[in-house]
């Protein structure tokens, strides 16, 4: 049996192990040990050695426990709650406009966090029950919370434009100010998607009723003005240090985590319940991403010695015979349908470095292409049959919320992320002239 022909039935083997519904680490784990072991003998038990000790050296992985544990802090510290009721009073007279500052939330738990699931666990806890109760649609609801969540992967500080920097070698400055202009411009065209939807039928998302807006003083409107502040005070105090040189990645990682806290502890709110949840919250998404790079690594590893890189890379630049800018629209279409299977760190750390390698030869900016990898990843979250976001809503959600309903939902903001993703394909400087300015590279 030729390499390539090995290296097709390993990828078709760890897809049908996760359509059983394995645990995505035990899928890639399993077929890497038993590939390693098959082809190799005793010595392939070193690739899982291996890929451990390589995860260990990458210092920069430090960041993402304190990223998950800022997160967890804002969300069990109630804080985030009063950003939704800021954004319910000032935005909720427009139709629509409890959406509109749901999506706003988002935007600011994901200046906090850089992951996904933190934006998921407070939109279901806190903004899902309010949606509900002022009438709004199932499939707006839906749709609007697993959307804006999902911006927590692209608006900095990025877990996975962290892990992307490890693979592609390129400044996480960089990927984190390429993210924000897109990330920025996906949240307004959800929001103009929202504004057409409840203009065209307000009975989807109905406006703040007049009495209410009335019994809402100027006082009060300004006190959760200030509230907004907090979130806008932990991103500058980790961005700054970072981008001024004054501190490594990891450093600013954990001021922005103390920020938290210390946030937390000026609104008295940071007991022994809120430190030992956000805890133990951080040690399970820790350990879930390690044992996912770890397998992911140790199938790399195999994939790699099967010269199965070096052979997708010969046959899109040289057998297909076709434009670079077809190659990269079908690299992004692999990513899209693989998206539906598999994990974005599992796909990270298997494909991407094959991509990246790709994409470097034919002369694209990695910088810009790491953008499009992660938008890509956000709609790999919306896309069934496995996107993480659709099970995990279907886990914190009523049960008038099934699976058809949570799928039917995120359609239109699929969309609106393909358009994204089309715009800044076509227009790089979307991504590229946030850190061409602010750090001349």
């Amino acid at each position: 049996m030729d390499h390539n022909t090995i290296a097709l039935l390993m990828f078709s083997t760890m897809l049908l192990m996760m359509l059983t519904g394995q645990r995505v680490f035990g899928a890639i784990g399993f077929v890497a040990v038993a590939a390693a072991l098959m082809l190799w003998g005793d010595g392939g038990t070193q690739m899982g050695y291996s890929a451990v000790m390589k995860l260990m050296k990458w210092t920069p992985l430090l960041t993402l426990p304190m990223f998950v544990f800022m997160g967890y802090v804002m969300s069990e510290s109630r804080l985030a709650e009063d950003l939704y009721r800021m954004f319910h009073v000032w935005f909720g007279p427009l139709p629509g406009g409890l959406a509109i500052g749901t999506i706003l939330l988002m935007v600011m738990i994901s200046v906090m966090n850089g992951l996904s699931v933190a934006g998921m666990a407070i939109g279901a806890t806190i903004a899902l029950p309010e949606l509900q109760r002022r009438g709004y649609d199932k499939l707006m609801i839906s749709g609007v919370i697993q959307a804006g969540s999902s911006l927590g992967i692209l608006i900095p500080p990025s877990v996975v434009l962290v892990l992307f920097s490890l693979i592609a070698r390129q400044p996480v400055s960089n990927l984190w100010l390429a993210g924000l202009v897109p990330g920025l411009l996906m949240a307004v065209l959800f929001i103009a998607y929202i504004v057409i939807r409840a203009k065209l039928n307000p009975d989807l998302a109905p406006a703040m009723p007049a009495e209410e807006r009335a019994s809402i003083s100027r006082a009060e409107k300004m006190r959760l003005l200030r509230a907004g502040l907090l979130p806008v005070f932990i991103f500058v105090a980790m961005m700054v240090p970072f981008l001024k040189g004054w501190a490594s990645l990891t450093e600013a990682s954990v001021i922005g985590a103390l920020a938290a806290v210390l946030a937390a502890i000026i609104k008295r709110r940071f007991t022994w319940q809120v430190f030992q949840t956000a805890t133990q919250q951080t040690l399970f998404i820790t350990v879930m991403f390690m044992m996912i790079i770890t397998a992911a690594l140790s199938f790399g590893a195999v994939f790699d010695g099967l010269g199965a890189g070096r052979a997708i890379q010969t046959f899109f630049t040289e057998d297909l015979n076709i434009s670079p800018w077809m190659i990269l629209i079908l690299m992004q279409a692999s990513f899209l349908v693989m998206g539906m299977f598999l994990d974005d760190t599992a796909m990270l750390v298997i494909v991407a470095p094959v991509f990246v390698s790709l994409a470097k030869a034919l002369g694209f900016d990695l910088v810009w292409y790491g953008i499009l990898y992660t938008i890509t990843c956000q709609i790999a979250y919306l896309t069934p049959p496995f996107g993480y976001n659709l099970f995990l809503m279907k886990a914190l959600a009523p049960k008038e919320y099934t699976l058809p309903v949570i799928y039917r939902s995120v359609a239109p903001f699929v969309l609106v992320m393909l358009l994204t993703l089309v715009l800044v394909m076509v227009f790089p400087q979307i991504a590229l002239w946030l850190p061409q300015t602010v750090l001349g590279r």
